[in-house]
C-alpha cells in the first residue's frame, strides 16, 4: 500500500515522458519542478506527456482554433469586404435573389447575403441594418414576396440607398409584392425593380452602376459586361 502521507509527482524522463509514482514526501516541502527518474516496485506506473509536450499541444490547439475561425463559413481568407447587403425574407427566396449576387460578383463587388424577415426577425433586422454602414455596407438590395415590407422597413432605418425586388412567392404571382414595394410614402424612397430573377439581376446591375461612379474598376467591369452582352446578340435568328 502507498502510505497516507505519500503524494503523486510527475517525473521527467530523458525521452520526454515521465513516470507517475507514489513518492513519500512532507506536505509542507516545496515540490521541485523536475525529479530524477525512479522506479518503485509494486506501484502502478503510467506514461504521461511531459510539460514541454503538453505546452506544444496547447499551442497547436490554439493555432488550429484560430485557423478554424478564419475558415468559418462566410469568412474566407483574403475575401473582399462586403459593400452590398443582399437581404431576403426567407431562405426559399435565394433562387430568385441569386442573380443579383452573381452579377455583382462578376464586377468584383462582394456581398453580405442574409436571411432577414421584417416580420419574423425584427430584432435581427434592426441590428443588422443600423450597424451596416459602420461595417462597410454602401447600399441594400432587398427581396421579398407577399406583403413585401422588407425593403420599406429597411429604408426607414437607414439613409443608404435601398433597391427593392418583389418576388413571386404568393398566389398573386408577385403583383402584391410589386405594389407593396413600389408604393412607398413620400420621404422614404425604395428603387423598385421587376418581379423575380430578372428584377434581381437588374438590381445587381443598378447597384454596380451606383458604385461605378467612384470606383474605376467597377466601371470597367460594367463596360465589359455591356460589350459582352451586345456581342452575344445575333444579327439574324438563323
Amino acid at each position: 500500500m502507498i502510505p497516507h502521507n505519500a503524494v503523486f509527482a510527475l517525473m521527467e524522463s530523458d525521452n520526454g515522458c515521465g513516470l507517475l509514482a507514489g513518492v513519500k514526501r512532507e506536505r509542507t516541502e516545496r515540490r521541485p519542478k523536475t525529479l530524477p527518474r525512479c522506479e518503485i516496485p509494486g506501484i502502478a506506473v503510467f506514461t504521461v506527456l511531459s510539460r514541454k509536450r503538453g505546452s506544444d499541444m496547447a499551442a497547436k490547439k490554439a493555432a488550429k482554433k484560430k485557423a478554424a475561425k478564419r475558415k468559418a463559413p462566410g469568412r474566407k481568407t483574403g475575401a473582399k469586404k462586403a459593400r452590398v447587403a443582399v437581404l431576403m425574407g426567407s431562405k426559399n427566396d435565394w433562387a430568385s435573389m441569386e442573380p443579383a449576387v452573381e452579377v455583382l460578383k462578376g464586377m468584383g463587388v462582394a456581398c453580405d447575403v442574409r436571411v432577414i424577415s421584417a416580420h419574423r426577425t425584427p430584432d435581427r433586422h434592426h441590428a443588422f441594418v443600423t450597424g451596416a454602414e459602420d461595417n462597410g455596407i454602401e447600399l441594400f438590395i432587398c427581396g421579398a414576396g407577399f406583403a413585401a415590407h422588407l425593403a420599406g422597413v429597411t429604408a426607414a432605418l437607414t439613409t443608404l440607398p435601398v433597391l427593392g425586388v418583389p418576388l413571386d412567392s404568393s398566389a398573386l404571382d408577385g403583383v402584391d409584392a410589386l405594389l407593396a414595394t413600389v408604393q412607398m410614402p413620400g420621404g422614404i424612397p425604395v428603387a423598385t425593380f421587376g418581379i423575380g430573377r430578372s428584377g434581381a439581376k437588374n438590381a445587381g446591375l443598378f447597384a454596380a452602376a451606383m458604385l461605378a461612379g467612384a470606383d474605376p474598376k467597377v466601371r470597367k467591369a460594367l463596360d465589359a459586361f455591356r460589350k459582352k452582352q451586345t456581342a452575344a446578340v445575333p444579327q439574324r435568328p438563323f
